[in-house]
């Protein structure tokens, strides 16, 4: 099959199947042109929440497609691939937050959305980049605080917030690769842009960055929207260099430049569109957290979505 005809049968597949496709921004350009919603972590799960079809396809990593079986336990969820990992996600277990609660028992977990369904259920709030710092400043401010397991995004908050939490030491490995220096190099090289950030880079938490007066901290979803509406023409994207297909799709008269055109997640790129038509001809590859678990899990992720 050609292109062409590859996105006309997953059409005729996901009409015939009430499916949904969901796509995050670092998915392949192609899939996020079938995808019925493209997000970052919070949007996709808000849409998982709410859709009325009988299968979610869930074009991005493992954690993602868990998110979604924890939010709509009575859909089918799929993912394109038998398994994308994270780098991130990884770096976290279960039994490390049972270590750190048992020396604080009235501490308060926060966890990344970018999680095993496991770390979830021991988890008390779950956060994205784009809500982080609403969770952090909810809580308060007599408890321990372990934010986990981004040590970058952790450091980022804690700097705005002034809270001192305990922050675990893992990373992802595209944004662990955004230091300061190049950050600033973009700023020297491109005197009219604004350069976007996320907050898991490296980078983020540099105090010469956060003072610059041109550089902002957005999740992937904040940096769409602060491009639809700035009117700035030119901005330099430090986040994954496939956040740009939609960003100049969207805002064809402005110009994107990817900050590290080279740092791509894999991960994310696994599934291209034969994958996607075949786990809808198949129902392969269905991510199915649970009940035992996925009840513990769900408690943090409803938290996190009633925050916002």
């Amino acid at each position: 099959m050609n292109t062409d005809q590859l996105k006309a049968e997953i059409k005729r597949l996901k009409q015939e199947k009430n499916v949904l496709i969901l796509a995050h921004y670092y998915a392949r350009p192609e899939v996020q042109d079938i995808a019925d919603y493209i997000g970052d972590s919070l949007g996709l799960s808000r849409q998982a929440a709410h859709t009325d079809a009988d299968i979610i396809l869930f074009c991005g990593v493992h954690f993602m497609a868990e998110t979604a079986s924890i939010i709509s336990p009575n859909k089918k969820i799929l993912s394109p691939t038998a398994y994308a990992g994270c780098s991130l996600a990884e770096g976290m277990t279960a039994d490390d937050i049972r270590v750190w609660k048992k020396d604080h028992p009235q501490g308060i977990v926060v966890s990344y959305v970018n999680t095993t369904a496991e770390v979830k259920s021991e988890t008390d709030y779950c956060c994205t980049s784009s809500n982080a710092l609403k969770v952090v400043q909810s809580l308060p401010k007599d408890k321990p605080i372990l934010f986990g397991p981004d040590r970058n995004l952790g450091a980022y908050i804690s700097r705005v917030t002034g809270r001192d939490m305990d922050i675990w030491q893992g990373a992802c490995f595209v944004h662990d690769r955004i230091d300061e220096q190049s950050i600033l190099q973009a700023v020297k090289d491109y005197p009219e842009a604004d350069i976007l950030i996320h907050p898991e880079s490296l980078g983020a938490h540099s105090e010469e960055v956060l003072s610059s007066g041109r550089c902002f901290m957005y999740s992937t979803a904040g940096i769409l929207d602060h491009a639809r509406k700035s009117s700035k023409k030119q901005f330099v994207i430090a986040t994954e260099p496939d956040t740009l297909h939609i960003l100049r799709r969207e805002c064809p008269d402005k110009t994107f430049i990817a900050l590290q055109p080279e740092s791509i997640c894999h991960y994310m790129k696994q599934g291209g569109l034969w994958e996607v038509k075949e786990a809808l001809e198949k129902e392969q590859y269905e991510v199915k957290v649970p009940e035992s678990l996925r009840a513990r899990a769900y408690i943090p992720i409803e938290r996190m979505l009633n925050i916002g």
